[in-house]
Formats: C-alpha cells, structure tokens, sequence
C-alpha cells in the first residue's frame, strides 16, 4: 500500500516544469496538480501531449537549450493563464554515453552541458524576471548526486549537474530580497527513461553506491519537491536538498 501523501497547498498557483513528459518530470507535474496548482509541461517530448492531455494540463513545446524557443512557451503559457509562472520546477535533462574523458566525444559533452546546464540557465532566466515582477517565485532545478561526487565515465552529465547547484547557489543569493525562493535537489539514480542511455555496467555502479540498496522512486522525488515550491519554504534559498538514499557525503 502506498503511503499516505502530506498535503502540499498550491492552489491557485501556476506551475512551469520541464521535462515533464516523463521520469520524475511527469511524477512531479502528478503532485502539484494533485495539489491544487494549475500545470504546463515544457517538453520536446512528442509524447508531452498526450501526457498533459491525460491530466488536463497544459503542453508546451519548448526546447530548454533554445532562447527563441523558451520565449514562444513562455509567451504561449502567458496567454493560456492571463500571467507567467509563479513555481518552476527544472527537470528537463540528458545522461549522454558512458566512457573515459579520453574518449568522450566533444559533439555529445558540448549537447549535455547545452541541455543540462545552459538548458537550467536559460529557463531561470526566462521566467525569473516575472516572478520579482510579481512579488512571488518557488524554483527547484533538479541536479544530481552526481553533481556532488562525480560519477566515472559520466564526465559531461556530472560536470553539468555540479554545474546546476552552482547556479542555484549563485541564483539564490541574487533573489533573496525577493519571495523568490530558488533551491536544488540531488537524486540519486530513479529507473526513468534517461537509463536507456545509460550502459548496464554504469547502472549496476550507481545501485551499488546507495545505502538505501535501491533506486529513488519518483514519487519520493516529488514529494520533496511539492514542499520545496510551497509557500511553506519561505527562508530557505540557494540550498541543496539530499535524495541520495544515504549516498551523499555532503
């Protein structure tokens, strides 16, 4: 029997995630709805539609490494609502190939850091000049154990996610004289889609680094998130939220 949900109260408010056609993305979208805000999924994914159709959310085409491409969702979402997005939640991202620096190729570091990191850049700066507008703001960018401690062979994805806690670091700071509260959180490994591009060997060294010897379930990760956007978190900014099962050392 699943265990009974905290009641996280977002009603009235509107929230932006990216990434949110799957992984931890669509089991985030999941509880705020469930929660009372309003949604809209920025996603490439094709199947977004049919994700946000099924949870009367609204889907937005966006690609998080594109400016013109952020500008036209925001814009979109904007004329849906009647306003801009007062939570983002940053799930969008890409694990890439698993081997040594020597080997990496330059083609797919350069992709990972664009999605990953500028990607994470990119939409706080879209939507960020909204919520100072606006007096209000709730941001969780989603980083990585990986980001902490690096992950061999996995140079691009924990560099950029390492990447990711320094701006939300950096961000934090910049935003707390406003509402607008801006944090982090560093998963573990969850068995979503992103571990299709990810070779066994590297999974079974990922399961064998977590004390809790098993893999994060997204409805754990969003339910750390659902209270880090609320309005409940109203001191804490700039920080990093632990789901590493134990793995963490800091």
């Amino acid at each position: 029997m699943a265990p009974a949900r905290n009641r996280i109260d977002l009603t009235g408010r509107r929230a932006v995630v990216t990434g949110g056609a799957q992984g931890i993305g669509l089991a985030v979208m999941d509880r705020l709805v469930a929660s009372g805000a309003a949604v809209a999924s920025w996603d490439v994914n094709p199947a977004n539609e049919d994700a946000c159709a099924a949870r009367g959310t609204l889907a937005v085409a966006a690609d998080v490494s594109s400016e013109g491409s952020l500008a036209d969702a925001l814009a979109a979402t904007e004329a849906e609502w009647g306003t801009g997005p007062d939570i983002l939640v940053n799930s969008a991202g890409i694990a890439g190939p698993n081997m040594p620096v020597a080997d990496y190729p330059v083609d797919d570091w350069r992709r990972i850091v664009e999605v990953n990191l500028t990607g994470t850049f990119l939409v706080n700066r879209c939507v960020v000049p909204g919520m100072v507008a606006r007096g209000y703001g709730r941001i969780c960018n989603i980083a990585s154990v990986a980001g902490k401690e690096g992950n061999p062979n996995a140079s691009a994805y924990s560099a950029s996610k390492a990447g990711v806690i320094g701006l939300t670091k950096s961000l934090g700071k910049e935003l707390a004289g406003h509402d607008v509260a801006v944090n982090c959180v560093t998963p573990a490994a969850a068995r979503t889609p992103i571990f299709d591009q990810m070779s066994e060997d590297h999974t079974a060294y990922m399961l064998s680094k977590i004390p809790r010897e098993r893999f994060l379930e997204v409805d754990e990760a969003a339910a750390m998130i659902a209270w880090i956007v609320s309005a409940e978190n109203a001191f804490t900014t700039g920080a990093v939220f632990d789901l590493s099962g134990g793995r963490a050392t800091y």
